[in-house]
């Protein structure tokens, strides 16, 4: 198949790879391959309903933040087929700071982003009296 055959999301992945592959040092872009491929090919075999991201698994813990970085904005390029994606990193008082990955434009929009930030704190607040009722019920809270 050739470029002009591949569907948009996919040529823009390819672009999005290659641009990487002259950025990054080689075992930088091995690395970051070898986090993204599985990903990639559960998104193409299986489509997005299927997938989970596993980005923060123990594989993913030892590498460097701008490989995950990367990881993520590869993913979201897959997912979107847009190379406008960037990555903003948002301060939860709850949990720290959580990288969300979002379009260029919501990016730029502080009030958008505060959104973003207020649903993250009610997700946490539900796990977290969601975890606290399973404690007590004697269930498992590693959800």
């Amino acid at each position: 198949m050739n470029d002009d055959e591949l569907p948009p999301d996919e040529r823009a992945v390819e672009v999005y790879l290659d641009l990487l592959r002259v950025r990054l040092p080689e075992e930088d872009y091995e690395l970051l391959l070898d986090l993204v491929d599985p990903v990639l090919r559960a998104i193409d075999e299986r489509g997005l309903s299927t997938v989970d991201f596993p980005l923060n698994d123990a594989r993913a813990q030892g590498l460097p933040q701008e490989i995950r970085d990367e990881a993520a904005l590869v993913i979201a390029t897959a997912v979107t087929g847009r190379m406008d994606n960037e990555l903003v990193v948002l301060d939860i008082e709850e949990t720290g700071p959580v990288r969300v990955v979002t379009d260029a434009e919501t990016a730029a929009d502080p009030g958008r982003l505060t959104e973003i930030a207020d649903f993250i704190r009610e997700r946490h607040r539900e796990t977290e009296t969601l975890r606290g009722i399973a404690e007590v019920s004697d269930l498992p809270t590693d959800f």
